[in-house]
């Protein structure tokens, strides 16, 4: 019998060590090559580690919440049953008689040479290459607007109004790898986006107040999936989900989650086909219910000393790479800080039209799509603002600034695990509706911890929402490797004097942040003016 030890592998430019959050398998267990032996968590991301080999788990070597450093033994691995001669029923692949190698890095944009939002290379990977997820590539030469399509990983594409027809007359339909872009978190208010703001450490990269309270959530195809069919069922429906970011569920389930006030798109969804089923919201409901009673329970008996009232919380993790981030940019680049009120009306009825288009019918609109349109806008009539400084390796001291010709947008976003800043690619190529489906998919992959190192690495300019939760404005902190982040605030009705009346008009508040080492006070001040005038004025992007 051959035992091999796993070591934890380098998922990732520079990665130094990782924490194992849990494992997926026990002493005795047998697995297959690719089987999913744990996850661990890096800087900035959830991973699942896969095997290398086949055979039967004899030994887990590190235990769960243990931080090691790579090329750490974590798991032995026998060839064979313990007490049998002969080996296990391997995967056609044989496994490495030699202990396994180090998994190679795993692939990051190279649009540009920058570092993530830590100041460095952001860490972490999926099982296996194909996992990352692609953007759908558009614009054939010489039409007009482009089709939004789900691009797999042979190149084939698909349009996501025909998945949906088959969807609804049950065509059976080939499941394919494919590497479509997989939705991102709806835009809404959901605890997902908040960016590294001074004010406050919870913001969120949902949906801006509005006057409604929302988009109501999008009905479930009424179809139902065949128990024979349950692995094509879920292949169709992880593709919908992506491309118009429906939320699944039940009409029942949906009045229940209404009864409660919960937003299903909140809800971890566990249905056979990805819906959110009643189970689901109960859970999600004891989870809040917790979160309360703990409120009440907080402070610490009185009779105790207060060096035994005090929790000791190590920093590790997304936590760690933030706060390393946030330091670097703060004592590295001068910021400056500038404000401006917003007639934000127009806007607020160019999203109500939207959201009742049939060509935006199921896709999450809200007033961030118009702010990332404006900010690209912007940054065109603009360029400093979409730039790096970079100090040469010469050690004399001279540096040079990196005026970026696209936009890698960033949008901020809360996790459970932490401040993440992942960026859309090339954001200045999508139309209004794409990029819809952008911000929808980065804010659902954010909040289900499925973001990639890649997607956090080569930003150009940052967006941090943090008006969902109420707040007006705030001074937040540039992302490293940019010189430029704009907060957008709540909307709000306030009087406002227009034409020499004085009457309710929907008012936001900007605040941007900029490096005064590339961005001088005017530069930064007609760049505010530029997006302010979108958000009053979004006819102006027919410009």
């Amino acid at each position: 019998m051959t035992v091999k030890k796993f070591n934890l592998p380098d998922v990732g430019e520079g990665l130094t060590e990782a924490e194992v959050v849990a494992w997926k398998v026990k002493p005795g267990d047998t697995v297959a090559i690719n089987d999913v032996l744990c996850e661990i968590e890096t800087a900035k991301s959830l991973v699942e580690l896969p095997s290398p080999f086949a055979g039967t788990v004899t030994e887990l070597l590190v235990e769960e919440g243990i931080t090691v450093e790579v090329g750490t033994a974590i798991i032995a691995v026998s060839d064979n049953q313990p007490g049998d001669a002969a080996p296990v029923t391997q995967a056609p692949t044989a496994a490495p008689a030699v202990e396994a190698p180090l998994y190679g890095k795993l692939p990051v944009d190279t649009d540009s040479g920058e570092n993530g939002p830590a100041g460095g290379p952001l860490v972490g990977s999926g099982p296996k290459a194909d996992a990352v997820k692609r953007r759908a590539r558009k614009r054939p030469a010489g039409t007009g607007e482009p089709t939004t399509v789900a691009e797999n990983a042979e190149g084939t594409v698909q349009d996501h109004q025909a998945v949906l027809a088959a969807q609804a007359a049950q065509v059976p339909m080939p499941q394919r790898p494919t590497s479509a872009r997989a939705a991102v978190a709806p835009v809404s208010q959901s605890p997902v986006s908040q960016s590294p703001v001074t004010q406050s450490p919870v913001t969120q990269a949902s949906e801006v107040t509005a006057p409604e309270g929302g988009a109501p959530g999008v009905s479930a195809p009424g179809v139902s999936t065949p128990q024979t069919a349950a692995s094509r069922g879920a292949a169709i429906s992880g593709t919908i989900s992506g491309l118009v970011n429906k939320v699944l569920a039940k009409p029942p389930v949906r009045k229940f989650a209404r009864d409660l006030g919960i937003d299903l798109a909140d809800v971890v969804a566990t249905g056979q086909r990805g819906e959110v089923t009643r189970e689901d919201l109960v859970s999600y409901q004891a989870q809040r219910d917790a979160e309360l009673d703990q409120a009440e329970s907080f402070w610490g008996a009185s009779k105790k000393p207060q060096d035994q009232r005090i929790e000791r919380v190590p920093v590790k993790g997304v936590r760690k790479a933030t706060a390393k981030a946030m330091v670097e940019s703060a004592f590295t680049a001068p910021h400056v800080s500038i404000f401006v009120d917003v007639d934000a009306s127009r806007t607020m009825e160019f999203v109500k039209r939207l959201k009742v288009s049939r060509d935006f019918e199921g896709i999450k609109i809200s007033p961030l799509l118009i702010l990332a349109k404006a900010v690209i806008w912007a940054a065109a009539r603009n360029p400093s603002v979409n730039a790096t400084w970079v100090d040469n390796a010469d050690g004399n001291g001279g540096a040079e600034i990196q005026v970026k010709h696209f936009m890698n947008l960033g949008i901020a976003a809360a996790t459970p695990r932490g401040l993440m800043v992942p960026n859309i690619k090339d954001a200045q190529d999508l139309s209004l509706k794409e990029l819809a489906l952008a911000l929808n998919d980065l804010a659902t992959k954010a909040r289900a911890g499925k973001t990639q190192p890649a997607e956090m690495q080569g930003g150009s300019l940052t967006v941090t929402n943090i008006g969902a939760l109420g707040i007006d404005t705030g001074t937040p902190i540039i992302n490293p490797g940019e010189v430029a982040i704009i907060a957008f605030g709540t909307i709000k009705q306030k009087p406002w004097v227009l034409d020499g009346e004085v009457i309710p008009r929907w008012i936001t508040t900007l605040g941007g942040s900029f490096d005064h080492r590339v961005v001088d006070g005017d530069l930064s001040a007609r760049f505010m003016a530029d997006v302010a005038a979108i958000l009053e004025e979004p006819a102006l992007l027919l410009d």
